[in-house]
């Protein structure tokens, strides 16, 4: 700039254009890198996070806890084939009641946690009904093959569903039970599949609502890939329903049940456990028995001794 005056030099034209190209070149390629490393790093996290949901969701054990003849003398031990060829293991317990108890039957799919064979006490409250059941093991849980996910837990509880139909089960015979994690897979044959009834116990409305309230940090709902949506279906299930849920519940939080409840048809019935989430039937067994009680008077009020659906 001249001395005295508002002139600035000026580069020439050329030269100031090649600065100009270079320089937007040179602004373009750090953007791209910046956003390859965003997006890297975004690909990474959602790997971790997928890894991370996983870990927190399934805790199989692949060790035996007891025997089905602890249940009962006339258990069967049995494998059940799904539909992509996975074998899934089972225990039958025949019903032991009057003839139209025996014909109606519990399809109890278990908690996170264990396997089939850490719930005798479970199964043998259930079976005070005079119904029969049948327990068993997702994929990748005690002796059933695969690994665990959504998706696949699925085609295991419709194995066991066509298992009993091939067993001679009436579909509105049929109760799907779910325990915590299990709500989420009984609810899923509940809406698709023809049932007598459905049995919540000390389950959540969804995968991603407990999962945020565990980690409000974490983008759950966005990023969450298992979801369980049993708070969604429950509108379109259209058979008794009994919500099972403690006010003491150190895992599952009571409101989960109550949500549950409210948004399920009639008719429906709610049944108040006591201790928490993993001792309710050590706290109270007669609550446990209480709730499969109840869920079987409800079918017996729609359903008569021969099976046919009574109109009112």
């Amino acid at each position: 700039m001249q001395a005295g005056s508002l002139r600035y030099d000026r580069l020439p034209r050329e030269r100031h254009f090649r600065m100009l190209t270079f320089n937007k070149r040179g602004l373009t390629a750090r953007i791209l890198k910046n956003a390859a490393v965003v997006c890297l790093g975004a690909i990474v996290f959602a790997f971790m996070f997928e890894a991370f949901e996983l870990s927190q969701v399934y805790h199989p054990t692949r060790e035996s806890e007891s025997g089905v003849t602890a249940v009962s003398p006339d258990g069967e031990d049995l494998f059940l084939t799904a539909s992509d060829g996975v074998k899934l293991h089972a225990w039958f317990i025949p019903g032991r009641g009057i003839e139209h108890r025996r014909n109606t039957v519990f399809l109890f799919s278990h908690g996170n946690g264990g396997n089939l064979t850490s719930r005798p006490d479970y199964y043998s409250a259930i079976l005070q009904t005079g119904a029969a059941l049948l327990a068993y093991d997702y994929r990748g849980y005690g002796k059933s093959e695969g690994e665990p996910g959504e998706a696949g837990t699925y085609l295991d509880v419709f194995a066991a569903y066509d298992w009993l139909i091939e067993r001679g089960f009436a579909p509105e015979r049929i109760i799907a039970w779910g325990e915590s994690l299990g709500g989420g897979i009984a609810s899923k044959v509940a809406a698709e599949r023809k049932l007598g009834g459905l049995v919540l116990q000390s389950s959540f409305t969804s995968m991603p609502d407990i999962g945020s309230e565990y980690f409000p940090f974490l983008p759950v709902h966005t990023l969450g890939k298992i979801k369980y949506d049993t708070h969604s279906r429950l509108p379109e299930i259209h058979c008794p329903v009994v919500v099972m849920h403690s006010e003491n519940d150190d895992i599952i939080p009571y409101r989960h049940g109550r949500k549950n409840f409210e948004r399920a048809n009639e008719p429906k019935a709610f049944v108040k456990l006591e201790g928490g989430h993993n001792d309710s039937i050590v706290a109270n067994v007669a609550k446990y028995v209480e709730g499969a009680e109840t869920i079987v008077k409800l079918i017996e009020a729609q359903v008569d001794l021969k099976g046919n659906t009574v109109t009112k």
